[in-house]
C-alpha cells in the first residue's frame, strides 16, 4: 500500500495554494452549477440540515470534528448540496443518551429538518432511532453505531463511519502473530456496559490462535485512573496489550502507561480512537509506536485525500481524523442524494435516493453503502510515529476489507 509523507503532501499544497492550484481544486471539488458528467444540477428552494454535535461536555471535541468535516464540504460547494442552499442548524447533543434524543426531537419537530446528520455518542444513536423512524427522516451518523443497532433493522439511519465491533475484528488477526504469544485486554465499557469493540477482538483472536492472559474493564468514559489495571497487566507476564479507550480516558490510559515503564518489546495496539485525532496532539510523546486499526489514515495516496488533506489543513490549520472524515462524507452523501432526488425534494424521497448512490470518492479510498446501510470499507494498520516533523497514525498495512 503506497502512502504520501504528510510533509511533502502539505508543503505541495499549501505553496500551491494561495496560487494556481487553489482554483482547480476547489473547482474539482465543486457541484454547485454542473454535475461530474457536465449536466446541470437540479436546483429548488433553500434546504435546512439538521446537524446533532455534542457542543458542551466530554464530547465536545468530537463534536467540533464533525463540525468541521461537515462545514469543509460546504464551503468548497459554495454553501450548497445538490443544487440547493443549506442552511445547517445544530443542536447540542451534549454528553448522554437522552440529551442527545433530545436534540435529535427538537430538530425534527421545531426546525422541520429534511435530513440530519452528526451523532457523537453511539448511545444516543440508539436512543434517537425510533425518533428517527418514526419521523422518516434520514439520519446520516457520523461516528461510530453499536452494532445492536444493526439487529434493529432501521430504515432511516445510514452511517458513514462504521460499526463499533469492526475496528476489534480488523486488527484481531494481525494481533495473533504481533503478540509475542500472551495477551492482556483492557477497556472501557459505556454506561451501558457496552463492549462491541473488545468482544470482537476476542472471538476473532481466538478463533486464530490467540492466548489471552486477562481481562479488565472501567465504567463509563470519563474514567482517569488507571494504575491499578496497568499494574495487573505488568505483573500477568502478558508481552501485548490491546486497548479500548477514547477522549480523556485514552488520554490518561496512555500517558500511564508509558509512566509505567513496561519492557522495551513490550506492544501496545488498540481501536483507533485511542490515538486518535485530538487526543494524539495531547497524548504526545507517549503515544510513540502505538498499533491501531482504523477506516482512515491521514497519509492514504488518494486523489481525494490529498485534496481533502490541502484543504483542511488551510480551514482549520490541523490535519483531519476520521470523525472529521465521515462527517466530509456525509456531507457528500447528501450532496449526491439531493443531485439524484425529484424538484418535488421531501425526506421519504432523500431516504430513497441515498439507498440508490453508488460508490463514494472518499478520502478513506471509495466505498459505498451495504445493505445495513453502513460502508463497505477498507481497514488499515497504523503506527504512531513521525512523518515529517509531526507525530501521527502513520499508515503501515492494509488490514482488510469490511462492511
Amino acid at each position: 500500500m503506497s502512502h504520501l509523507n504528510r510533509r511533502q503532501a502539505l508543503r505541495l499544497f499549501a505553496a500551491a495554494g494561495a496560487a494556481g492550484m487553489a482554483a482547480p481544486l476547489l473547482s474539482a471539488c465543486s457541484s454547485s452549477d454542473d454535475s461530474s458528467d457536465g449536466t446541470a444540477v437540479p436546483s429548488g428552494p433553500p434546504i435546512k440540515i439538521g446537524m446533532i454535535v455534542p457542543q458542551t461536555g466530554m464530547f465536545k471535541d468530537f463534536g467540533n470534528e464533525l463540525d468541521n468535516g461537515f462545514s469543509l464540504y460546504l464551503q468548497l460547494h459554495d454553501g450548497k448540496l445538490g443544487g440547493r442552499q443549506v442552511t445547517v442548524v445544530k443542536a447540542d447533543e451534549g454528553e448522554t443518551a437522552d440529551s442527545g434524543k433530545a436534540a435529535a426531537n427538537k430538530l425534527i419537530k421545531e426546525d422541520k429538518v429534511l435530513a440530519l446528520t452528526g451523532v457523537a455518542n453511539p448511545a444516543a444513536m440508539l436512543a434517537l432511532r425510533q425518533d428517527i423512524e418514526d419521523a422518516k427522516i434520514p439520519l446520516i451518523g457520523s461516528n461510530a453505531s453499536p452494532k445492536a443497532l444493526q439487529t434493529l433493522g432501521p430504515k432511516y439511519i445510514w452511517r458513514t463511519s462504521f460499526v463499533s465491533d469492526e475496528p476489534g475484528t480488523a486488527i484481531a488477526r494481525w494481533a495473533v502473530g504481533n503478540a509475542g504469544g500472551s495477551l492482556a485486554i483492557c477497556g472501557q465499557t459505556g454506561p451501558g456496559g457496552d463492549d462491541d469493540d473488545v468482544a470482537s477482538f476476542v472471538e476473532t483472536y481466538k478463533s486464530a490462535g490467540g492466548t489471552i492472559a486477562g481481562q479488565a474493564r472501567t465504567v463509563g468514559y470519563g474514567s482517569k485512573d488507571f494504575t491499578a489495571m496497568l499494574t495487573g497487566v505488568k505483573q500477568s507476564g502478558a508481552k501485548a496489550m490491546y486497548a479500548l479507550f477514547s477522549g480523556a480516558s485514552a488520554i490518561e490510559f496512555v500517558k500511564q502507561y508509558r509512566n509505567m515503564h513496561f519492557p522495551a518489546d513490550f506492544k501496545l495496539f488498540g481501536t483507533g480512537s485511542l490515538t486518535e485525532g485530538y487526543v494524539l496532539k495531547q497524548q504526545g510523546d507517549s503515544a510513540r509506536d502505538i498499533f491501531t486499526a482504523l477506516n482512515y489514515s491521514p497519509d492514504l495516496d488518494n486523489v481525494a485525500n490529498r485534496r481533502f488533506i490541502a484543504d483542511y489543513q488551510k480551514a482549520f490549520g490541523t490535519v483531519p481524523s476520521t470523525f472529521a472524515m465521515s462527517s466530509y462524507d456525509a456531507a457528500a452523501v447528501l450532496d449526491k442524494a439531493i443531485t439524484d432526488a425529484t424538484r418535488n425534494l421531501d425526506s421519504f424521497q432523500l431516504n430513497a435516493a441515498i439507498g440508490r448512490l453508488g460508490q463514494i470518492d472518499s478520502p478513506r479510498g471509495g466505498w459505498q453503502f451495504t445493505q445495513t446501510r453502513t460502508p463497505l470499507q477498507r481497514w488499515y494498520l497504523r503506527q504512531v510515529r513521525n512523518d515529517g516533523a509531526v507525530l501521527s497514525n502513520v499508515l503501515t498495512a492494509e488490514l482488510s476489507t469490511r462492511g
